[in-house]
């Protein structure tokens, strides 16, 4: 990974390139975000950097946040993540990454937690046909059918598509094109739809196949 921003999904919109088509893009808050921590292999076992986003008032941060927020000298964040580039030694604690990291054009990764749907049956979970809705078939056109045999193995293995809770999971979108930046507003405008409802968190990445 050589560059990654926190940012907040904001909505979805239109935007018209210079041939007059039109381009769906998901614009995201990315940054500013500042770098609360820098951990090294020789302290921590590994190199990343830890990242904060979003104000938060000083009094809804418990005690040991505060701490680790005092001991790098910089304002409370509501957010934390952390990032393993390649090059941490080009930040400081206390840098600003700003949306300007990224270019018309790049591609990235984007990672965020999808919209919970609750429980949900095989066929909106798994995308199950349904049965014939014929003499005989019963109440159970929706079911998920059978589950194994009987005697032998005795159980229902792992893995087997059933019904269940959907979504409010990670999700990473991979290769998506950027379509503007708006250095001056922390703006990223990205080609297509990315996961989560509006103003959920979201990770931007260099993309790790572009």
């Amino acid at each position: 990974m050589k560059k990654a921003i926190i940012g907040k999904k904001v909505g979805m919109t239109q935007i018209f390139d210079e041939n007059g088509k039109v381009i769906p893009v998901t614009v995201i808050e990315a940054g500013p975000c500042i770098v609360s921590q820098k951990k090294t292999i020789e302290s921590d076992g590994y190199n990343a950097l830890q990242v904060g986003f979003g104000d938060i008032r000083p009094k809804l941060v418990n005690k040991p946040l505060k701490g680790h927020f005092d001991k790098s000298d910089i304002a409370p964040k509501r957010t934390l993540r952390e990032f393993r580039l390649e090059n941490i030694d080009a930040y400081n604690v206390g840098d600003v990454i700003k949306a300007d990291i990224f270019e018309n054009g790049e591609k990235v990764d984007v990672t965020g937690t999808s919209k919970g749907k609750g429980w949900a049956g095989v066929i909106k979970r798994w995308n199950f046909r349904r049965l014939k809705e014929t003499h005989g078939s019963g109440p159970v056109v929706r079911k998920g059918g059978s589950n194994g045999a009987c005697s032998d193995p005795s159980r229902v293995f792992k893995g087997k598509k059933m019904s269940g809770h959907l979504g409010a999971e990670r999700v990473t979108v991979q290769n998506l094109t950027v379509v503007k930046v708006d250095a001056e507003n922390n703006m990223i405008a990205i080609k297509g739809a990315l996961p989560g409802p509006k103003g959920s968190i979201v990770l931007v990445r260099n993309s790790v196949k572009g």
